[in-house]
């Protein structure tokens, strides 16, 4: 059963809207299935609107490797200057300007049960009210025997970094209906996402578990039952369930990225400060973001996923005249035009970065392909139908 639209954008925008929502879902095509359009006029540089997942989970190998991050809203924990120790590697690296960091140690609070880290009050009882009540492992947290832990370990070996998913989003999918007093209103809420076919969805699981998939997925949905089995949502313990379910994550699951470093480089560049000086703090930026790029490489932020209602409605183009950000360092996610975008126009993102969309179409839809399983016909792949389909020298050797 759908949700009605009332209720989604009750949800939606009722908690996180502080932005204007001048937009509405509207089917599109049986290959696009929803999109979301404008319903006045948004200009360039406007804010569409601010959306809270449903729910979100930080990837697993990111927090083993110790991206301390906030277990509800995954807004980073450490000092800007701690970030910069950890991700260089230098334990005496100082960052000029302290006061510009963000993070507010005094305001952490822990689990008293299991002892995992929230950057609030207000966080942890958000968890403790939504999914943490099922999900947490009390005095258990490090023993491999909780079914939880097997689970998590199951996961790690077989889904190695880059991370695009994470099996604990699924799971406090799960602690969330089995914490609900409104179980139905719930189930109808995750209902909303993209649902694929049955071929395509064993394309979404083999792209993510590789070719032993199949053995590997029925590992994970033994394992996964054992931990957190709830009668209302039996469908999804099934083999074919939890191979949906498994795509539904796969395929509507948005990337989240914060940083305390981030946050205070921003801060640092609305700073006003003399040419000398603001030429000294470039460089010394520049210098440190090299450092890190040798020290830790292109993992610079707490990584995660989440489930967003209006935001899994906006439809791909490799000339979006929107895009989504995370730009206060946690879980609420900014929609924002790149261009003036007239009344009934449709609201669209990127679904590749900027290096991606500047391939040929050819690479660019095999990415698509590979990725999202559709094939685009965005004004700008329309416009380059009579290119030959084969990628230049340069791509084929990034292939």
């Amino acid at each position: 059963m759908a949700a009605s639209m009332c209720d989604v954008f009750s949800f939606c925008v009722g908690v996180a809207g502080r932005a204007r929502v001048a937009v509405e879902v509207r089917f599109v095509s049986s290959a696009k299935g929803k999109g979301l359009f404008a319903t006045q006029l948004i200009r360039k540089g406007e804010t569409i609107f601010v959306e809270r997942p449903l729910v979100a989970a930080q990837f697993l190998w990111n927090a083993l490797y110790r991206y301390r991050a906030c277990d509800h809203c995954l807004r980073a924990l450490e000092k800007a200057e701690e970030n910069a120790q950890r991700l260089t590697g230098k334990p005496g690296q100082v960052l000029p300007h302290p006061e510009l960091c963000a993070v507010r140690k005094d305001l952490h609070q822990n689990c008293p049960h299991c002892q995992v880290m929230y950057c609030s009050a207000e966080c942890r009882l958000a968890a403790a009210e939504q999914y943490h009540q099922v999900l947490c492992p009390g005095p258990s947290q490090d023993d491999p025997l909780h079914p939880l832990n097997k689970l998590q370990e199951a996961w790690r070996s077989v889904h190695y970094p880059p991370e695009t998913a994470s099996i604990m989003l699924m799971a406090r999918m799960v602690a969330t209906v089995k914490q609900a007093k409104d179980k139905d209103r719930w189930i109808r809420l995750f209902s909303q996402f993209c649902n694929k076919t049955a071929n395509e969805e064993e394309e979404i699981v083999h792209k993510l578990l590789g070719d032993k998939f199949k053995g590997q997925l029925e590992l994970l949905r033994t394992l996964f039952t054992e931990a957190l089995y709830e009668e209302a949502l039996s469908q999804w313990f099934t083999p074919d369930g939890f191979r949906s379910l498994f795509a539904l994550v796969g395929t509507n699951g948005q990337g989240i990225g914060t940083s305390s470093l981030s946050q205070w480089v921003h801060a640092c560049d609305a700073l006003e400060l003399k040419p000398q000086d603001r030429e000294q703090l470039d460089a010394f930026i520049d210098q440190l973001y090299k450092d890190i790029e040798a020290a830790t490489g292109e993992f610079l932020n707490c990584e995660g996923s989440g489930l967003f209602v209006l935001q899994s409605c906006c439809n791909h183009s490799c000339v979006p005249n929107a895009e989504t950000s995370f730009p206060e360092n946690n879980f609420l996610l900014h929609v924002t035009a790149l261009e003036d975008i007239k009344p009934g126009e449709e609201i669209c993102i990127s679904y590749l970065d900027c290096c991606q969309r500047e391939r040929s179409r050819h690479s660019r839809h095999k990415i698509l392909r590979e990725n999202y399983l559709f094939v685009c016909s965005c004004p700008k792949c329309l416009a380059e139908a009579d290119e030959p389909n084969v990628t230049s020298e340069e791509e084929e050797e990034e292939e």
